[in-house]
């Protein structure tokens, strides 16, 4: 792993609400607005910008947390922008604090974490879990 981040460092990521991005359970629109579920994708991709220039090789990074708290609608058609801050790297874990904007409106905010690890060793964490026999990452 690398780190060529400081605290404080940003990456932007941002799209158009369509409706596939709406509050949707079950097969029913829940409401015609985006959803809390895509603004935690959302979130996780921005944070995780961050992670690829991190990588080495024979490493990936895995997602550990995610904290969203839903201020205000986006509907469709609006461009909501992802603002991830690099907020700290503890024992290979990235946290980044989230801001989710559509122009000044505050649509969002929240915390990520993503793990880098080891590519092999999460295949075989992954190996394991699925054949019922677990063992540590």
């Amino acid at each position: 792993m690398k780190n060529p981040f400081q605290p404080g460092d940003v990456k932007t990521y941002s799209f158009i609400v369509t409706a596939a991005d709406f509050a949707t359970m079950e097969g029913h629109t829940v409401h015609d607005v985006l959803s809390t579920f895509a603004l935690g994708r959302g979130m996780e991709w921005a944070g995780r910008l961050f992670v690829l220039e991190m990588l080495e090789a024979g490493e990936e990074g895995i997602g550990t947390m995610l904290h969203v708290e839903h201020h205000a609608p986006a509907f469709a058609g609006e461009t909501v922008e992802f603002r991830a801050t690099f907020a700290a790297l503890e024992n290979r874990e990235l946290t980044c604090a989230v801001e989710v904007r559509v122009g000044a409106r505050l649509v969002a905010t929240g915390r990520t974490g993503q793990r880098i690890v080891q590519s092999e060793k999460l295949a075989a964490r992954f190996a394991a879990l699925r054949a019922g026999s677990p063992t540590s990452a």
